[in-house]
């Protein structure tokens, strides 16, 4: 009798065949010999002095059935091969019923074996925590598909709803979260704590700043940069202290600077922004530019900051021999925003037409693909005498 409970915890391990049938998780092919091979196979992991670190053969064996990527699973979480209980196809039948293919499920567990050992009871809690931000079932299976740590990550649940009521809180709305959820879901498996510190120290840089509405400076500074209650306050202090002494700025053009685009750049490395400002700097001084020119253009454009030194000069030089002066790059710095290749064959095909920048300006060179397609269709037109 003693015996017993060793048998049903050796079947326990063992996926149902019939269910894994069901979902098209396994061919019709395999057999009770495959599955007796299987638990043979489990019985001699049990015998004296067995390997800690060997792989759970029969796990390895639906695994495959599933067609996860073992290979891929093995390189990004290699300890779940080891475990004796996982839930692979508790996941396969939770997902299932969310709407997802086999295809998808293989490739969530591919990418993120951890979600193998989260039981049903915290799935379920998980998705319905999800579900108050998302609409639809169907939203929540795309994420999975693109990031499944976002999802699986965190097994705290509790932690999770905390965050979530606190975000809330702050004023962040239905679509704020979204986006937190889809851009930066390592906020959510913050400890609680660490994102009040965050917040807490924004509102007190408003403060000394003179704002008068702390708590609507970190919101707003949150709904620009979702990053940045995923890098430490440390981080986001320096920047904010580099951005002052680089750019002369008093404590009211900071503050509108840091509520406004500014925020986009604060979660920047502290070395990356200094890298990238003094080559910035070094680069219009090269161009004949002033340092108020410099700040202005930093002001009006912060995301060039963001721009590597190398990119930066292969734009601008794309620009300039293109016949667009920089003063005309000042008024709009957008124009940065677009990869080097877009900018030259933009500015083949307006050139090809005649196009004046000095009588026209450049704010063609700023717009949608479909806008520009539009404009060149009418600059190409034939012109009635």
């Amino acid at each position: 009798m003693a015996a017993v409970p060793k048998v049903r915890a050796l079947f326990s391990l063992y996926p149902s065949v019939t269910l894994l049938r069901s979902f098209c998780l396994i061919p019709a092919e395999f057999t009770s010999s495959s599955l007796h091979r299987s638990l043979c196979f489990v019985t001699r992991n049990h015998e004296p002095n067995p390997q800690v670190s060997s792989e759970n053969e029969s796990l390895l064996e639906n695994l495959n059935l599933m067609g996860v990527d073992v290979k891929m699973a093995r390189q990004r979480q290699p300890g779940v091969l080891r475990k004796v209980f996982t839930n692979e196809q508790g996941l396969a039948q939770f997902l299932q019923g969310k709407g997802a293919n086999r295809k998808v499920i293989a490739s969530i567990i591919s990418r993120y074996p951890r979600a193998i050992t989260r039981s049903i009871d915290h799935l379920e809690k998980r998705w319905q925590l999800w579900r108050n931000i998302f609409k639809t079932d169907t939203e929540i299976v795309s994420i999975l598909d693109r990031s499944p740590e976002s999802f699986f990550r965190s097994s705290d649940n509790g932690n999770l709803e905390k965050n979530i009521d606190f975000l809330i809180s702050l004023g962040l709305n239905t679509k704020d979260l979204h986006r937190l959820l889809t851009t930066a879901p390592r906020t959510f498996s913050n400890r609680l704590e660490l994102n009040k510190q965050m917040v807490e120290f924004l509102e007190d840089i408003c403060a000394e700043l003179g704002g008068e509405n702390p708590e609507q400076f970190a919101k707003a500074v949150i709904s620009r940069n979702l990053y940045i209650l995923i890098r430490s306050t440390k981080r986001v202090k320096t920047n904010i202290e580099h951005l002052r002494a680089y750019l002369k700025l008093s404590n009211s053009e900071l503050l509108a600077l840091l509520q406004g685009p500014g925020a986009e750049i604060l979660d920047l490395s502290n070395e990356y922004l200094k890298k990238n400002f003094n080559s910035l700097q070094q680069r219009m001084t090269l161009l004949g530019c002033q340092k108020n020119d410099t700040k202005k253009l930093v002001i009006s454009y912060p995301m060039i900051l963001y721009i590597g030194a190398s990119t930066l000069s292969s734009k601008l030089d794309c620009l300039l021999k293109g016949g667009i002066t920089i003063n005309q790059i000042l008024e709009k710095p957008k124009v940065l925003e677009y990869s080097t290749q877009n900018i030259m064959g933009r500015l083949e095909e307006l050139k090809r037409v005649g196009y004046d920048f000095q009588t026209n300006g450049i704010n063609i060179l700023d717009t949608s693909r479909k806008r520009f397609d539009a404009k060149m269709g009418k600059l190409s037109a034939p012109r009635d005498e």
